[in-house]
């Protein structure tokens, strides 16, 4: 452990590589991704449920994490249940990211840093795979939390192009003092439309060269894929992302209604609160096929405006009460039409079992570019047209703008009336709007006048003039206090003024 000056911990005191994962994480073999705002405590006991043996908390930032308490409070939510658990990190400097470490230690079984995020977030902030050529940093950074920490550290990375240097690049960190790597067998590039497959012959590759215990992530759909990818690597166990985001049951090889998912994920969340954007995505990701389908347009708004647990349970509700009697076989279903901006996507199972998404290659995107570069140019091409509910044309801009609108919540009747009323609430001494909290119900410049000429505070404009010629008057006061003192002290002691005087008077002379 660390001791009392911050020096490093003692060889002894932790364990490392395969003697950390079989005596603390149990050998783990089914392993759930670390996702920013999805990896949350009540998606992570929800996998736990369905059969992952360890969990990775979202990305956090070092720096926040050890300089904000809300911050640190708010990622530290976790629970008995939630073990064995990895926290990981984000950072371009080793004491930030040694800082966080320290504060989260005792409430995880390992630290993991974040040197895979492709993301342009990550660009911007010099994190993540763009870390990947600075050797030195990384060195820095691994070696002076392997020796500071009373807990393993982690890396997670992607793959370079060049395969010898894939293997040099876990090398150096295993040498640094990575007790545990997991490798993501895409490069940095392979990202949003252009992510593509996989290659898991650098992971066995890489796995063949060090010999800590490793875990490989990519192009995990299903649990038949799990155990192909630790026969064809040789890898220690599977990190799955997306894939568990679609199906938490992957790990069982289950395929269960959405509603089940959904249901029993909120469940959760009424345990472990979260933001209701984390509870949006993950019902987003869960009903993802049937909410492409252009019947379930209005189902989609409402879940998309949704911001109470009661709001997202009607929409869980409301898909099970049209589907259980498909899934039942009480009702003959019939395929559904598909919105046309998702395109055809033919399902292996029926749109209300969890299942995974199949991500369009990289090379149908680019052909699609293509075609849009060579519209663009052509022109002879067919003008697009907008229209609005009316009938009539309208712009581009303002077809957006109508789009963005109808996306908001419906405001109810009460709201529109408060709104309307205050809209007729003018300030008493002028034409202009009052403020809404202000206690004179004036605007803002003549509450200011009001408040200069009788002395007052007005807290709704923030106008606090009372409050600031209060404080001016202690604030002199206590100067004079000071003043009085000073004087006296001279008083009590006219000999040293009077040698100062006559001193100086014989350096004149």
């Amino acid at each position: 452990m660390v001791n009392d000056e911050g020096g490093e911990a003692s060889p002894t005191a932790k364990l490392g590589g395969y003697d950390f994962y079989r005596s603390t994480l149990g050998s783990p073999r089914y392993v759930v991704a670390p996702m920013v705002d999805q990896s949350e405590l009540a998606w992570r006991m929800l996998c736990r449920r369905y059969g992952a043996h360890l969990c990775y908390t979202p990305m956090y930032h070092a720096n926040l994490f050890a300089t904000d308490p809300k911050y640190r409070k708010d990622a530290l939510q976790t629970c008995a249940g939630d073990r064995p658990l990895v926290i990981q990190f984000c950072g371009n400097d080793a004491q930030q990211i040694l800082d966080a470490a320290l504060a989260a230690q005792d409430h995880c079984d390992a630290v993991d840093i974040n040197l895979g995020c492709p993301q342009a977030i990550a660009k911007r902030g010099h994190y993540g795979s763009f870390l990947q050529d600075e050797w030195e940093l990384l060195t820095e950074i691994v070696s002076t939390l392997h020796k500071k920490l009373s807990i393993p550290v982690t890396c997670k990375i992607r793959i370079f192009e060049d395969r010898a240097k894939t293997i040099r690049y876990a090398q150096m960190l295993e040498a640094a003092g990575c007790q545990l790597l997991t490798v993501h067998g895409r490069t940095r590039e392979q990202k949003g439309p252009l992510t593509g497959v996989a290659d898991w012959s650098y992971i066995k590759e890489v796995r063949q060269h060090i010999k800590i215990p490793m875990f490989a992530n990519g192009n995990i759909l299903g649990l038949e894929d799990v155990h192909r990818c630790l026969e064809e690597t040789g890898v220690d166990g599977v990190m799955s992302a997306e894939g568990n985001l679609h199906n938490p049951a992957i790990f069982q090889g289950l395929a269960p209604p959405v509603w089940h998912m959904a249901k029993e994920y909120l469940e959760f969340v009424d345990l472990y609160p979260c933001p209701s954007s984390y509870i949006r995505g993950h019902l987003f990701k869960l009903f993802h096929h049937i909410m492409n389908i252009r019947q379930n347009s209005e189902l989609r708004e409402t879940l998309a405006t949704a911001n109470q647990l009661v709001q997202f349970n009607d929409v869980v509700q409301r898909v099970k009460a049209k589907y259980e009697p498909y899934h039942k076989g009480e009702l003959p279903y019939e395929p559904e039409e598909m919105d046309a901006t998702v395109g055809a996507e033919k399902l292996p199972l029926a749109p209300w079992l969890c299942q995974p998404y199949i991500r369009a290659s990289p090379e149908s995107h680019r052909q699609k570019i293509a075609e849009k570069e060579r519209e663009a140019e052509d022109p002879n091409r067919a003008k697009r047209q907008f229209f609005d509910k009316d009938g009539n044309e309208i712009s581009r801009k303002r077809m957006k703008k109508l789009r963005r609108r109808q996306r908001r919540p419906n405001k109810t009747d009460a709201q529109i009336q408060m709104r309307h009323e205050r809209r007729l609430e003018y300030c008493t001494e002028c034409a202009n709007p009052q403020g809404s909290k202000c206690e004179f119900r004036l605007c803002r410049v003549c509450c200011r006048e009001r408040c200069y000429s009788s002395d007052r505070d007005c807290p709704g404009h923030g106008i606090l003039i009372k409050s600031r010629r209060a404080k001016a008057k202690r604030f002199e006061e206590n100067s004079k206090h000071e003043e009085n003192q000073d004087s006296g002290v001279g008083a009590e002691n006219p000999d040293s003024n009077q040698t100062t005087v006559d001193t100086s008077t014989q350096d004149m002379l």
